[in-house]
């Protein structure tokens, strides 16, 4: 059974190790796979969750996620308490599993047939990804308990638009801007800007479709299908024969993304 786990535990980290040993011991038949993002990078998660979630996953997916930044109540916390266990059943068959925080459920909403809370506490450990969630997520699994209420889908946030969502280990930064939200033609020349940055960037259909050293933005290789119909693509920054994190000073998740056309 494939499981994939999406946190921000640090790459190699001791945390990713005792989750992993706690999941299989609870779903023994478990095949982990570890996705890092950065610390409480809520968007990036929701972003994987989606392209994991979404493109035809194997039967009996399980993507068990957390990055719980406790950003829901700004008071003192009490025993470690943080934001609440929820969980969603695609109608690709994966099982989502993970606490309700930012936008990590943002991206598959629409596509879940059934939105819950999960029965877990959401407080009793600073460690609760590895002590309070793997029972939880192994009862949803086995189908003989795990739910405690449904999740209202207004209480989702929307996918915030033009902003980074994701880096990936080439440095192309994938965004949540589609095709059709950037006027002009492919060809075209338009100035992006990211925090302080800017850069001229080339609009393409295709990443390969410029010239070694130039910066394109062009549908990527992340998207999925709708569940009405059709397909979202969304666009990438993409130097070749360079890395266009570090052309726009490494910006993280969540950065504004601002594209003017050029004459």
């Amino acid at each position: 059974m494939l499981v994939h786990v999406i946190a921000d535990y640090g790459e190699g980290d001791l945390a990713f190790a005792e989750v992993a040993q706690r999941l299989i011991a609870l779903i023994p038949d478990a095949r982990l796979v570890y996705t890092p993002v950065a610390p409480f990078a809520t968007l990036a998660a929701g972003f994987c969750i989606g392209q994991l979630g979404l493109n035809a996953p194997p039967e009996g997916t399980v993507i068990y996620h957390n990055v719980a930044p406790r950003e829901d109540d700004d008071a003192k916390r009490e025993e470690n308490a943080g934001e609440r266990l929820a969980f969603a059943r695609l109608k690709t068959g994966a099982l989502v599993v993970g606490v309700n925080a930012g936008h990590v459920y943002s991206f598959v909403r629409d596509a879940a047939e059934e939105l819950g809370w999960a029965a877990a506490a959401d407080s009793g450990s600073q460690f609760r990804s590895r002590d309070i969630f793997p029972r939880a997520a192994a009862d949803l699994l086995s189908g003989k308990g795990g739910k405690a209420a449904p999740l209202d889908r207004k209480d989702i946030p929307d996918v915030p638009a033009g902003k980074v969502a994701y880096t990936d280990g080439y440095g192309n930064l994938k965004l949540t801007l589609r095709r059709e939200d950037v006027p002009g033609k492919e060809g075209q020349k338009v100035r992006v800007t990211i925090g302080k940055k800017e850069m001229d960037a080339i609009l393409s259909d295709g990443s390969f479709g410029v010239d070694p050293g130039q910066m394109a933005l062009a549908p990527g290789s992340s998207g999925w299908p709708l569940p009405g119909g059709g397909k979202v693509e969304w666009l990438e920054l993409f130097l070749r024969s360079g890395n266009a994190s570090e052309a726009f000073g490494r910006p993280e998740s969540g950065a504004d993304v601002r594209i003017a056309g050029r004459a």
